[in-house]
């Protein structure tokens, strides 16, 4: 029997129904594994289509693509390491989320994932049947088996295998981020490992998907939970892992042991990453944004520069009479500390034609909201029109503070196809900016130093739409407004429990009342990066009509 064992892992990152692209980077994965002179070549779970297919899956065209695809992976790596690799598989009437094992240029053999996650961004009992707790398979002498993703979050799965003659377990994964998964994925798999006495791989893949950002971060455990192998979290890279055989069986030898960041910079990467993937690979090349000088905006352009570089970035400054001048001196300072092209186009004319147009209808009325949202929606038509004639995709830059209760404009500064702080409450948003101005890594395409003036970032946040108008004018102070919103949202806690944890009942009743009213706002909102499990969309899925209210 052989003593060692190699496995080249394939963190990658796969496009969404590109399934020639994606088996090209398998089969080059799979090439690099040979020259290693591996003995298995891994890839993560539903590799050959992307992850997470939702309802793509369910066309029988693209299982049939699928399938065809893996068939031919098997013959075009016929002659070298086997090959694992994650697709759909249908059989009887039923699909089946699947792991498929390639050698001597046929599918040799298959495993098939028994729990379906059903919570948070997954809809896995939708669209797939579950499969059967099946042994391990065999490459050469050694016997393998491969939880798939959420199996192994479950002690049964890895326990079959292990009493059917499992010698390790590769786990591959579609695994998406939120902040602090990773101690979660952990903790699971060393319990796997510690229940079966067996080494444990964990493959995770890379890349953005919608909302979604999958961070790697794949690693080896040995037996006792004993980590050794890190790999680095967001980088797609191709590694490889040895197992010797000893006399109490299968130890992998130490390799590589990355050091993951801190929370807050994997959000940002998150967020980089994510609008970098977005337009990657649904073909955009540049973006565009209203650069108002406040704190919201100048992040997105941060974010936007770092994940695409400055040259495929246009800011533009839409004053009214109701611009501040630091706003304006603010919004060009950033732009040149960024390096982005830099557009001033006042909206006073076209205001005014508005205004004379509608003066008619509106004689006898007082000014107020509707008057205020002109301007964000004028705005919001001219950056489209741009957006239109340059070929340039527009980000929105509303924060989930204010995506929650509303506080913004529909057809107006709503208005964009990706929002890459969706998910971020304005506190965080401050945080992150001073944490940016502070930090510069690698991955990042901005310049390092202060490139968020600190002006931005200390004056009280306005949507400059009136006179001396201040946020806090309309909404809690932000501090206020973010800890009752975590508590409703993030943590679905009951107005009775805000009101025990300090906050005055009439706030937290405001603040539901926003909430649940801007419902409709949100579902005709732009996607944005993922950054907790409570993001708005797939993760919190709410009626728009809704007249419950909490009593509590």
């Amino acid at each position: 029997m052989a003593d060692k064992f190699r496995v080249t892992l394939a963190q990658a990152n796969p496009v969404m129904g590109d399934i020639a692209g994606n088996a090209a980077k398998a089969k080059s994965a799979w090439a690099e594994g040979k020259a290693a002179g591996s003995d298995l070549v891994a890839l993560p779970e539903m590799f050959i289509l992307g992850y997470n297919p939702q309802d793509l899956v369910m066309k029988p065209s693209v299982q049939a693509a699928c399938l065809a695809a893996v068939e031919q992976l098997a013959i075009d790596c016929a002659d070298g390491p086997a090959l694992a690799i994650g697709g759909p598989f249908a059989e009887d009437d039923k699909l089946f989320n699947a792991y498929f094992i390639l050698k001597g240029g046929k599918i040799a053999s298959k495993q098939l994932k028994h729990h379906l996650p059903n919570y948070n961004v997954f809809d896995e009992v939708r669209v797939f049947d579950s499969g059967p707790m099946g042994g391990p398979y065999a490459v050469g002498n050694t016997r393998i088996g491969s939880p798939i993703c959420e199996d192994a979050w479950y002690e049964d799965v890895a326990e079959t295998m292990q009493e059917t003659g499992a010698e390790f377990l590769l786990v591959p994964n579609g695994s998406p981020y939120y902040r602090d998964k990773f101690d979660r994925r952990m903790s699971h798999m060393v319990a796997r490992v510690i229940e079966t006495g067996l080494p444990l791989i964990y493959l995770n893949m890379v890349g953005g998907q919608d909302d979604q950002v999958f961070d790697g971060g794949s690693f080896v455990l040995n037996p006792g939970g004993h980590l050794a192998v890190q790999l680095p979290v967001f980088d797609e890279m191709i590694a490889h892992v040895d197992l010797v055989r000893g006399e109490d069986g299968w130890v992998c030898e130490q390799g590589e042991r990355a050091l993951l960041p801190a929370g807050e910079e994997q959000d940002y990467r998150v967020s980089v990453e994510a609008l970098r993937d977005y337009m990657g690979k649904t073909g955009f090349k540049k973006v565009l944004l209203g650069l108002s000088g406040g704190i919201d905006s100048a992040i997105v352009a941060t974010i936007a520069v770092d994940a695409l570089g400055a040259e495929n970035v246009r800011c533009v400054m839409l004053p009214s009479e109701y611009t501040s001048q630091g706003s304006l001196d603010d919004a060009e300072d950033i732009a040149k500390r960024l390096g982005v092209h830099y557009d001033y186009v006042p909206i006073k004319e076209s205001r005014d034609a508005v205004t004379n147009t509608l003066a008619p209808l509106f004689v006898g009325l007082e000014e107020g909201l509707t008057e205020e949202n002109i301007q964000s929606r004028l705005r919001g038509l001219l950056l489209m029109a741009m957006s239109n004639k340059f070929g340039e995709m527009l980000l929105t830059t509303g924060n989930k503070s204010e995506v929650a209760v509303g506080y913004a404009t529909i057809y107006g500064d709503m208005n964009g196809g990706y929002n890459p702080i969706k998910d971020m409450y304005k506190t965080r948003v401050f945080e992150t900016c001073r944490w940016r101005n502070e930090n510069h890594r690698e991955w990042m395409n901005g310049p390092s130093g202060e490139v968020i003036p600190v002006t931005i970032i200390d004056k009280p946040p306005s949507a400059e739409l009136r006179p001396d108008q201040k946020d806090e004018d309309s909404l809690p102070p932000y501090d206020i407004l973010d800890g009752i919103l975590e508590m409703l949202v993030d943590q679905e806690k009951s107005v009775a429990d805000c009101v025990e944890a300090g906050y005055e009942r009439a706030t937290v009743k405001r603040v539901e009342h926003l909430l649940y009213i801007s419902e409709y706002k949100r579902f005709q909102s732009a996607p944005g990066a993922r950054l907790s499990k409570k993001a708005f969309w797939m993760d919190r899925r709410y009626p728009i009509v809704n007249r419950f209210r909490d009593e509590s």
